[in-house]
């Protein structure tokens, strides 16, 4: 699997549950992050990167 699969899919995962309370949710492709802001007003960075 490759990573912009990978990380577009958890994307897609995260954007479409209605459970997390997500208030936002960014994907900032230079740096291999998606950033989360939850409705409680935590905010969260996902690193995707391959590690093989």
């Amino acid at each position: 699997m490759e990573l912009n699969y990978f990380r577009d899919k958890l994307f897609d995962l995260l954007n479409d549950s209605e459970e997390m309370e997500i208030a936002d949710l960014n994907a900032d492709i230079q740096n291999n992050l998606l950033i989360v802001r939850t409705e409680d007003g935590n905010v969260f960075e996902i690193v995707c990167q391959c590690m093989s």
